[in-house]
């Protein structure tokens, strides 16, 4: 009796240590021409439970300090990814779109699976967030949580981070003008479709469908964004004008590409890692992964381009 009164204080003890998390830190200052990031990934609103079915990690406190540009020019041409985050949140959260799953578990073949894609279920939560093995919360698309604490669960145009780049990053709504603050609000759409048809021999078959970041491709001016998921506008926080990208419910999600150039501080050290792979192949999954797809040419940011006021 004892014994099993016991083994049920320690469980019961376990899982009231894993409800409870540390208190969301992040510090953001500006340092010469950049702007700091510093945070313990620890998410300042209520994440979903993990360990889970699909993601068998525990949140757990981490060390970031990144730095983005303050004046950030846009590239030439995009610039893909190279298994990093694309940015980081103004809770210190990082947007990490990318999966580490491939067709036949092979990164070379070409074919990456899409968090979104319906083919893998990584065991997201209502934030479209899940844990690396290493215990980092992390966000696949849109940050529910975090924008609702923002707003209100209002429609207004949210700050929600910070690219790799140092342009700014918004939730999925934004002015249907996009250079009159007075226009009215809507959730921008991308410019990103499924293919048509059937996908080439060597590859996983079947019609395009979605399940792999290759079954997308950008369709210029069929949205409201660009092939790096942004555009030149205003903002509550830029009045005068600034490139930035937009969170939206549709792919790319988060953006898969950079508008300039990512700053090395975001470069991956070490594997990536998350939740679990298709079935049958065990616990693989998580963020990082090659780029995505090619897209739309490089702009020049409006004049008056600068920080926030804050």
């Amino acid at each position: 009796m004892l014994l099993k009164v016991s083994c049920t204080v320690l469980v019961s003890a376990c899982l009231a240590a894993s409800s409870q998390l540390p208190p969301n830190v992040v510090k953001i200052t500006t340092e010469g021409n950049y702007r700091r990031i510093q945070a313990n990934g620890i998410p300042d609103h209520t994440p979903g439970q993990f360990p889970n079915r699909h993601n068998p990690n525990v949140i757990a406190p981490q060390s970031y300090d990144y730095k983005v540009p303050l004046h950030p020019k846009l590239a030439e041409k995009p610039v893909p990814f190279h298994m990093q985050p694309f940015g980081i949140a103004v809770n210190g959260v990082l947007f990490d779109p990318f999966a580490a799953e491939w067709w036949q578990g092979n990164p070379s073949s070409g074919w990456q699976y899409e968090p979104h894609g319906g083919a893998i279920d990584l065991g997201l939560d209502a934030s479209n967030a899940h844990v690396q093995p290493n215990g980092a919360y992390h966000y696949h698309g849109i940050p529910n949580g975090m924008i609702e604490k923002i707003s209100g669960d209002k429609p207004q145009m949210v700050l929600v981070g910070w690219a790799a780049d140092g342009f700014p990053i918004y939730g999925p709504w934004g002015y249907s003008e996009a250079n009159n603050a007075g226009s009215s609000l809507k959730k921008l759409s991308t410019s990103y479709a499924i293919k048509q048809g059937a996908r080439p021999a060597g590859s996983p078959g079947g019609k395009y469908d979605g399940a792999f970041v290759q079954d997308y491709e950008y369709v210029e001016g069929s949205g409201d964004l660009d092939a790096s998921n942004g555009r030149l506008g205003v903002t509550p926080e830029f009045p005068q004008g600034t490139y930035h990208y937009v969170l939206t419910n549709e792919y790319p999600y988060v953006p898969r590409q950079f508008a300039g150039a990512p700053d090395a501080s975001f470069a991956r050290r070490g594997p990536p890692g998350g939740g679990m792979g298709p079935p049958g192949r065990g616990r693989r999954g998580g963020p990082g992964g090659p780029g995505g797809p090619p897209g739309g040419p490089g702009r020049r940011p409006p004049p008056g381009f600068g920080p926030p006021p804050f």
